[in-house]
């Protein structure tokens, strides 16, 4: 197959191709762990993808040093999203239209260009036909960005937006056309792209202003979070009955379009999606628990 990313240029083997993905925290990532597992299933042994954690404050100087050094490209997660695509030299229109970038690509001539694959990521995950159906977005982040404008370039009928800070929300629901609402409402479509969950805690489901009898009030739930056990949002879907699409299928989703972006390689989504739920599975074990 013929390269025709960052690697038709270089080599698909040619040394010190470099990948990760920069955000603050990221240790919880899987990403390492499904990019790694591509790029083995694919042969690219001279490519490696890494965790980068990088604090608001560095971030700009960090990225350049990248673009500067031999990475290829590098994924962008919370909460940094924004900031790359205002360091970007050229972005997509999506990125623009979104306003959030999770997606960089350094080319040969030092320039940066910007993508955003969360939002089409988002869609591939669900699946299935959005036209016509209501939506409840959770959070107001760069995930929240591109999720309400995915959910609305997919014909979403309505679109509303919930923050535990109601000015974000307003803010984003403006730019975006989307409606900011006081608290929870009814919807066809649950999408939380709040922190909430990542890490295991009291009251998960209290923060995000819902319960679980709320929870199976939502036909189809997404939750953008991930951590080795289900969140309580998923849990709640599941024992609800409600269709539940989690983090990882997202993460996957989205992860292997930003793949091709540097590679020109199609991506090996099962073989990424293994390497996430085995990383999971091991976490989970009784003997491994920390």
């Amino acid at each position: 197959m013929t390269a025709t990313g960052p690697a038709s240029a270089r080599g698909v083997n040619a040394p010190a191709h470099r990948l990760g993905v920069l955000g603050w925290p990221v240790a919880h990532s899987r990403s390492p762990a499904i990019h790694n597992a591509a790029l083995a299933e694919l042969g690219m042994t001279a490519w490696r993808y890494q965790a980068l954690p990088v604090p608001p404050e560095l971030f700009d100087e960090t990225t350049r040093a990248l673009r500067d050094s031999s990475f290829a490209g590098a994924n962008v997660t919370i909460p940094h999203k924004r900031a790359a695509l205002g360091l970007a030299d050229s972005a997509s229109d999506a990125a623009r239209a979104i306003g959030a970038a999770n997606t960089l690509t350094f080319a040969a001539d030092g320039t940066i260009a910007a993508e955003n694959t969360d939002a089409p990521g988002l869609i591939e995950a669900i699946g299935g036909e959005l036209a016509g159906r209501r939506a409840l977005v959770l959070g107001a982040g760069g995930s929240a960005r591109a999720s309400i404008w995915a959910l609305r370039e997919a014909g979403a009928a309505d679109v509303a937006v919930w923050s535990r800070t109601p000015g974000r929300a307003q803010a984003l629901a403006r730019e975006l056309h989307a409606r900011a609402v006081a608290a929870p409402v009814a919807s066809d479509v649950l999408v939380n792209c709040t922190p909430v969950g990542l890490r295991e805690e009291p009251h998960e489901l209290v923060q995000l202003a819902l319960t679980r009898e709320r929870v199976g009030d939502y036909p189809l739930v997404v939750d953008l979070a991930y951590r080795p056990s289900a969140t309580a949002l998923i849990d709640a879907a599941r024992a609800a009955g409600a269709r539940a699409v989690d983090g990882i299928d997202v993460l996957v989703a989205q992860g292997a379009l930003s793949f091709q972006l540097w590679t020109g390689r199609k991506a090996p989504i099962q073989t990424m999606r293994e390497a996430a739920r085995t990383l999971d599975a091991a976490a989970s074990a009784p003997a491994r628990r920390r």
